[in-house]
């Protein structure tokens, strides 16, 4: 009976988004306030109607219920309850109701945070929400229905989660991803609702901003989680394959990214409104291309869940719909998008506007790289793979330049930046970068070109954040008190930065001075890897939960002395008869020493694979505090402030065409 419940409470989840797109727009359009005071119930309801759905499918798991086909596909009565938890989203029906859930979480926090806002927009924004959760409502009831039923042949067990997602990160790494896929459905239905009333100013952008830096946050965490998960539990030990489903992700970070900037600009200065809309139109359009590339089909991978066509053109068309649909509704609205506006050559706005264009155009690069071969393989003229060498090749000289502006832009000034000053003010962090960066380089084993260029920008953006951090902190009453004045914004754009350089360090080094070897050795052989010798001491077996493993003993020796003791394991999960290797890494914030069992060669000897990882933990680290940085700058004081004090001025204020006269613009 519990799975029927929640095929109803998907139906009634879905008739409160028709509402909830319909009546406050209505409201809106009419000036009635009472039809847009139903915005906020509504929402509420299609929070709860999903949130009961996701909790009956989750019960449906943890009671081994497998006369539901989905529960029956993806568990097993043998897999520990936790996996359960986390096999609710391990495949196609079960994730798209995350994405769902996630979706309606972020309408109830729009609903529930937006209460200072003018009524008007808010139910303009709800309203566009509440359009984008029936179309996914009505992709999961028609294609998706995650509570089919197996009757009236019930399997007595399931056929087990893919061992590769029997993993603590599978549990963390979908719900973060998705909460940043899906919160840039916020910004893009902001942006769509200023459209409609003509209202692109800098409260527009004050009110957006925050929502686009919190999705971009739980993006980069999720991003980090994917990279870490495919670091440690494939047992290749790489960090980024370029794979179509990573790109899938990694393209609407790269436009996010820009958004931010872009929104940043439009709130300080009023301009770059057709960039902010344009960028929150395509990032929300590149999540959907995400969705759209990991559940339709065209693509073959652990993270692909999908090979139902039918399901590849719903998802096709819902992208289309919110592509053109929003497109001609720019074009409409151009003349209230276009700005006027004067600035210097080397002013903020113009080092902002390149680092855009050059973000812009790595997101274009990653798209055409990852779709042209499934373009070309779908209209049968050939199938192409474009790869590893392709992206690093094309992607780095791209990511080095932005890095470069970012550093120079640090310092300059609004409107109009002097050539000369500038100069002055970048001389001594240029020449501490080219110093450290010779330093880092010659001390990881000698000069290679991209990696100094690398190091070089990594350095550049680490100095010249810390630089303006101390020109900043200047004050008579001293640099305690000059840093603790600077705005939680800034701390936040001081850690974003930081959080880059660190990332950029982390990648340069990893890439150019790490060490892989595929060795032969049996019990009692010793193998070298860069500074390290590892001894090969035997071979063991033991019985996990719903797997048996055969798991090496490794012993790690620096200098003579014994830095680490590992145990990778070669394990078999015998309901799905499958065979997964489970590496054991000596981690180290500096290094990484990198050990995975491959296949039985003859007898005792074993295929080895030892790596020597340098900074590869800096990669995580710095998205990390990246993301903390996004979030520190969403408590900045404005965001409150300001907002109450247009409240208490729409109170003293007149009306004008039903809206509160503007306080913040």
């Amino acid at each position: 009976m519990y799975p029927e419940l929640g095929q109803l409470a998907l139906v009634l989840a879905l008739l409160l988004a028709v509402l909830l797109s319909v009546v406050p727009l209505v409201g809106a359009i009419t000036g009635r306030d009472s039809l847009q005071a139903f915005a906020r119930p509504l929402a509420s309801g299609v929070f709860v109607f999903i949130g009961l759905a996701f909790a009956i499918l989750t019960h449906a798991f943890l009671v081994d219920d497998f006369s539901v086909a989905y529960v029956a596909n993806n568990s097993n009565s043998m897999l520990p309850w936790y996996y359960k938890m986390s096999a609710v989203w391990g495949g196609h029906e079960g994730s798209l109701l995350l994405w769902i859930l996630m979706l309606s979480a972020w309408i109830l926090a729009v609903a529930v945070f937006s209460r200072r806002l003018p009524t008007v927009m808010i139910s303009q924004v709800l309203s566009v929400l509440g359009m984008v959760a029936v179309g996914f409502l009505l992709f999961v009831i028609v294609t998706s229905n995650p509570f089919d039923r197996l009757l009236p042949n019930i399997p007595a067990d399931g056929q087990d989660l893919n061992p590769l997602l029997q993993d603590v990160g599978l549990i963390m790494h979908p719900p973060m991803l998705y909460m940043g896929y899906v919160g840039f459905s916020v910004a893009f239905a902001f942006a769509i609702a200023a459209l409609i009333n003509g209202r692109l100013d800098a409260a527009w952008a004050r009110w957006s901003r925050p929502w686009t830096t919190v999705a971009w946050s739980f993006l980069t965490i999720g991003i980090a989680l994917g990279s870490w998960w495919a670091y440690y539990e494939l047992g290749w030990g790489g960090w980024w394959f370029w794979d179509p489903v990573e790109n899938a992700s990694l393209l609407p970070w790269l436009s996010g990214t820009a958004l931010m900037h872009s929104l940043a600009v439009t709130e300080k200065r009023g301009v770059f409104k057709s960039w902010t809309v344009l960028l929150a139109i395509v990032t929300f359009a590149l999540s959907l291309l995400g969705t759209f590339l990991v559940r339709s089909g065209v693509l073959t991978s652990v993270h692909a869940f999908a090979s139902d066509p039918e399901r590849g053109s719903f998802l096709l068309a819902l992208l289309g719909i919110t592509v053109i649909g929003s497109l001609t509704l720019y074009a409409f609205r151009a003349q209230v998008v276009h700005v006027r506006a004067r600035y210097g050559g080397l002013s903020r706005e113009v080092f902002l506007l390149l680092n855009n264009v050059l973000l812009v155009s790595a997101t274009l690069l990653v798209a055409i790289g990852t779709l042209y071969p499934l373009v070309l393989d779908y209209l049968n003229m050939g199938k192409l793979s474009i790869g590893e060498p392709f992206f690093n090749t094309t992607f780095t000289p791209l990511g080095v330049a932005a890095g470069l502006l970012l550093g120079a832009g640090i310092f300059s000034r609004w409107k109009k930046t002097d050539g000369g000053w500038l100069g002055r003010k970048l001389l001594w962090p240029l020449t501490i970068s080219i110093l450290a960066s010779t330093a880092v380089v010659i001390g990881y084993g000698g000069f290679k070109p991209w990696a100094f260029i690398g190091v070089f920008t990594a350095m550049w953006v680490a100095v010249a954040t810390f630089w303006d951090l101390w020109d900043k902190s200047s004050s008579r009453q001293g640099r305690w008190y000059g840093l603790k004045r600077q705005s939680r914004s800034y701390w936040g754009m001081v850690l974003g930065h930081l959080g880059l350089a660190i990332v950029m360090a982390g990648v340069t080094v990893v890439s150019n001075y790490g060490i892989e070897r595929d060795v032969r050795m049996q019990p009692g052989d010793v193998a070298e890897v860069g500074d390290y010798r590892v001894v090969f001491n035997d071979i063991g077996e033991r019985q996990g939960a719903n797997f048996t493993a055969q798991y090496g003993s490794f012993d790690v020796f620096l200098d003579g002395e014994q830095v680490a003791e590992l145990h990778p394991e070669k394990r078999q999960y015998p309901v799905g008869m499958s065979v997964m290797t489970e590496a054991d890494i000596d981690a180290g914030l500096f290094r990484d020493i990198f050990v995975a069992i491959a296949e039985r060669i003859d007898g005792d000897a074993w295929a080895i694979r030892l790596q020597y990882k340098p900074l590869v933990r800096w990669l995580w680290l710095g998205a990390l505090v990246m993301a903390i940085g996004g979030f520190l700058a969403i408590a900045d004081k404005r965001y409150r402030i300001k907002v109450r004090r247009q409240q208490e001025s729409r109170a003293a204020s007149p009306k004008i065409d039903g809206n509160p006269a503007e306080a913040t613009s």
